[in-house]
């Protein structure tokens, strides 16, 4: 189990874009995820006829690191990390450390 995954919302707490929040969009390797809205670049495409695609400059989310994001606790309004505990079933399940409080409801 993984201690952050695609829909969390998350906290960039390291970059340029220090502060921001977003939701994770995709994560890869268990290294890195992309957040929405987060970490754009633009990004200058060749244009290449015989796939229909067009020249120019777009907009790119990248990746961030998994170390650079934390998630957003939404009860005490700040970030916060994951750790992980058992239900009353015996399952596995990510809490918030700060409280203990159960992240998927």
């Amino acid at each position: 189990m993984n201690k952050l995954k695609r829909g969390d919302e998350v906290f960039v707490s390291v970059g340029k874009d220090k502060g921001r929040r977003g939701t994770i969009v995709e994560v890869i390797d268990n290294k890195k995820v992309l957040v929405e809205g987060v970490n754009v670049v633009k990004k200058h495409t060749k244009a290449n006829p015989n796939a229909g695609v067009e020249g120019g400059i777009i907009d790119k989310t990248m990746p961030l690191d998994i170390s650079n994001v934390m998630i957003w606790n939404a009860e005490k309004n700040q970030p916060d990390r994951v750790g992980f505990g058992k239900n009353k079933d015996g399952k596995k399940i990510r809490i918030f450390r700060s409280s203990g409080n159960e992240i998927d409801l």
